[in-house]
């Protein structure tokens, strides 16, 4: 049996709490906007309906998971194709838990020269942390659970759930 942990309207407030934050925050500049694929592909979307100033939208895939796993190596599967020197740079990710793959994507996009790169994550799980990040806006902070839903999944399932579920051993 799987539990709620966040349901769809504390998800929703959130989400507008960080939007009015990240909006303040790069007042009067253009963000770009990193997706994270497959998961932060619904935080995202809810994210820059919520983002006042000026937004371009960009998609990124990497991948370190198998399972419920992280391989500990960081795979670029889709890279952007446009040019970020001198931008802003606003990764939004879905869940940050060794750090790994945020750091390789940081080392890789600094050296691109953008004016400024920060990261906002919907969940956060320091426990397991193994690599430093510095995640500027997060949502949720969240214990060594595994979480589903609202765009996260195991095995390619659970994305479509609105709410974030802990997910039981038998998946």
């Amino acid at each position: 049996m799987n539990r709620i942990l966040f349901d769809q309207e504390t998800i929703k407030r959130r989400v507008q709490e960080l939007g009015r934050e990240v909006s303040s925050d790069y007042s009067g500049k253009e963000i770009c906007v990193l997706i994270l694929l497959k998961g932060a592909f619904m935080f995202a979307s809810d994210l820059v309906r919520f983002l006042t100033t000026k937004v371009s939208i960009e998609f990124m895939k990497l991948s370190s998971y198998k399972g419920k796993l992280s391989t500990g190596q960081v795979i670029i599967e889709q890279d952007i194709d446009c040019d970020i020197q001198n931008k802003h740079v606003l990764i939004v990710e879905d869940i940050v838990d060794t750090g790994l793959t945020l750091n390789k994507l940081i080392e890789l996009l600094k050296k691109r020269l953008p004016a400024s790169i920060e990261i906002c994550s919907f969940l956060n799980k320091p426990s397991k942390r193994k690599a430093f990040v510095d995640v500027k806006y997060i949502g949720f902070e969240i214990e060594d659970v595994f979480v589903v839903g609202y765009g996260m999944d195991y095995c390619q399932m659970w994305r479509q759930s609105p709410d974030i579920l802990i997910i039981d051993s038998d998946g």
